[in-house]
């Protein structure tokens, strides 16, 4: 380890410690020549030390992008007020997150009932996700837990036992008499296409394979979110339903709560899991996907889930990492990347107002 590692002046400021007023310190820190500003070298140091993690450290490319975020009036230098700006709207995401576990679709039907994912192509025990999330709930590391539901009515499109109940678009490629549990089949909906995968019944309203796991801890004061209870269209994600026509309350309710970090696991990885952990990235929030707390349909479904979420800037970790991530002792580049994105976002919107 060397001696940068061993003496990160960013450790010193994480959460309870983090003050507004000691930008200047942290400044005078890294402005080595003393001449007031901090050049790209200078702030090259000082990301190296603001991302903590084993994962691919930053290009130059990455750092010259996020120092141009930084550097409001455009001079090739960041200011001691441009960096007490920073360090207030940016830097503070990072060393002082707001986290939130979202548990997503942790529902017997999932585990044990008619959609019982041992029964899918992976095989996997949806069980397997319970003692994991478990544990990530004893020691009090989020400010917010949310438990996610699928609350379907009796009819809805993705039953297969329901693909005679609507007109079949002319697109589609699989009749209704046809068709097979996770073929996709095109409906005509209001004279609209509507693809959807067809799936066994399953977490119907108000009844038992539609509630949590048992053996699931509930914490006190959790949020609940229900997803797919329009019967025309389905809802993967916990935000928005597939053909984005409406969203739930997830986003309001993590906005009110000044939430930055969102943790995304339960049930299926690669379709209820990774379309959730997706949305949380297009609503701004640093997103990670705790792999070993996730199960799901199919491995192939899963590497590409996984790759995609990737390559948009989620950060995808196992339960024993997540103290260090929640603490704010390791910080993936991602993080600091969409902190500075968030920046340079609300920065752009406040001048167009203000216009």
């Amino acid at each position: 380890m060397s001696e940068t590692q061993l003496n990160n002046i960013f450790d010193e400021h994480l959460g309870n410690n983090f003050k507004e007023t000691s930008y200047d310190s942290v400044f005078n820190y890294f402005d080595t020549n003393s001449d007031s500003n901090l050049d790209r070298t200078e702030f090259q140091v000082l990301i190296e030390q603001l991302s903590v993690s084993e994962d691919r450290g930053p290009t130059e490319d990455d750092v010259n992008s996020i120092f141009n975020a930084l550097d409001l009036n455009q001079n090739g230098l960041i200011s001691l007020e441009e960096f007490s700006f920073a360090w207030k709207y940016c830097i503070k995401q990072i060393l002082k997150p707001v986290k939130a576990l979202v548990v997503v679709d942790a529902q017997n039907d999932f585990i044990k009932g008619t959609l019982s994912l041992r029964e899918c192509p992976a095989g996997q025990d949806g069980y397997a996700v319970v003692p994991v999330i478990n544990s990530l709930l004893e020691p009090n590391l989020f400010d917010v837990v949310v438990y996610t539901l699928d609350w379907h009515p009796d009819n809805h499109i993705s039953f297969i036992d329901n693909v005679l109940l609507r007109k079949l678009h002319p697109s589609s490629k699989v009749s209704a008499e046809e068709a097979n549990i996770q073929d996709k089949v095109v409906f005509d909906v209001d004279g609209s296409s509507r693809e959807q995968v067809m799936w066994p019944r399953h977490c119907v309203q108000e009844t038992t394979g539609a509630e949590l796991h048992p053996d699931l801890k509930i914490v006190n004061e959790a949020l609940y979110v229900k997803k797919g209870n329009n019967p025309d269209v389905d809802s993967y994600s916990a935000f928005w339903d597939n053909c984005r026509l409406s969203q739930t309350n997830l986003a309001s309710l993590l906005g009110e709560r000044h939430v930055t970090d969102v943790y995304v696991c339960g049930l299926a990885y690669d379709v209820c899991v990774g379309f959730t952990a997706k949305h949380a990235l297009k609503h701004g929030f640093k997103t990670v996907l705790i792999e070993d707390a996730s199960r799901g349909v199919s491995l192939d479904g899963i590497y590409k889930m996984k790759s995609d979420l990737i390559r948009k800037g989620a950060h995808i970790a196992d339960s024993e990492e997540v103290p260090r991530l929640t603490s704010g002792e390791l910080r993936p580049f991602c993080f600091i990347q969409k902190a500075a994105m968030n920046y340079k976002v609300a920065l752009e919107l406040n001048t167009n107002n203000n216009k």
